[in-house]
């Protein structure tokens, strides 16, 4: 397994080197940003610029062919405008899946309602119901099975974060959280696993 630490630490080097003060936002999501990556698990990035053009595209594509482990790295990059004009359903989970490596997404906050959270909601399950009804009758494919448990845990996330104002991102602390060992649940401390997390990465 890559070592995420050393691999972060050249990624955000490189990206300022590239693209100096015209860089918003670093982050981590996917396994590595839940701290359950495996030997296969990519390394899912998040670049925001003060702006995106075409040709920082091909110059994004170009830093990342110079990086070691280059066929890992996959993500998200965007402008800043573009990201505080998406729709606050997908706001909210993206908020809450990504590690902050440099800046903050705090500025999200003020788009991310009670409803938006709702509408993500919605939005997972249907898409999962009318996925789930096409495998079964047409493609019948046990990748695209495996790529809906994903899409389900995304919406228990929601959900639990709906109810509770609680978003937790390991598979392994959520299943805890809902099916806990005893009548007696531990308070949950979202600042406190995000920090820990943040030290054995950065």
């Amino acid at each position: 397994m890559i070592d995420i630490k050393t691999c972060i630490k050249v990624f955000t080097e490189k990206v300022e080197q590239t693209f100096t003060d015209r860089v918003w936002f670093i982050g981590l999501q996917g396994s590595y940003g839940r701290g359950e990556a495996t030997e296969t698990s990519d390394l899912d990035v998040v670049v925001i610029l003060d702006e995106l053009r075409i040709n920082d595209l091909k110059t994004y594509r170009d830093m990342l062919g110079t990086l070691p482990n280059r066929e890992l790295i996959c993500g998200f990059i965007s402008g800043k405008a573009e990201l505080l004009n998406w729709q606050t359903s997908d706001l909210f989970q993206f908020y809450y899946d990504t590690m902050p490596i440099k800046g903050s997404l705090d500025l999200l906050l003020k788009k991310i309602d009670k409803q938006a959270v709702k509408r993500a909601i919605r939005i997972g399950a249907c898409n999962i119901y009318h996925a789930s009804v096409h495998n079964f009758v047409h493609e019948k494919n046990d990748d695209i099975l495996r790529s809906l448990y994903k899409s389900a845990v995304f919406v228990i996330q929601a959900v639990w974060f709906y109810e509770t104002g609680k978003y937790i991102k390991a598979k392994a602390e959520l299943q805890k959280e809902i099916n806990p060992p005893s009548a007696v649940c531990r308070p949950y401390n979202r600042t406190q696993v995000e920090e820990r997390r943040r030290r054995e990465i950065l």
